[in-house]
């Protein structure tokens, strides 16, 4: 679950903020009772980017569509020696 501070909390505390999301946790920045912002980790925010790019990807999509449908045909490793 993530934490909420206002602007002016992340401002004073944003190396304890910083911390928080590198350890896994993201925090939500609120302005008037709305968040607008998170502050996320490199690797949570690469996570991310990663996922829209396969979602935007229609070949990716069309083939997550056929293992979906149980058109998939796998293959063992030694299979691929021959």
């Amino acid at each position: 679950m993530s934490s909420t501070y206002s602007v002016t909390e992340a401002q004073s505390q944003l190396p304890g903020l910083i911390k928080q999301a590198e350890e896994g946790q993201p925090v939500r920045i609120r302005r008037r009772d709305e968040t607008v912002a998170f502050l996320v980790s490199r690797a949570r925010m690469e996570a991310i980017v990663e996922t829209i790019e396969i979602l935007a990807t229609p070949a990716a999509m069309k083939a997550i569509g056929e293992h979906r449908a149980g058109r998939t045909k796998f293959l063992t490793l030694s299979a691929l020696d021959d």
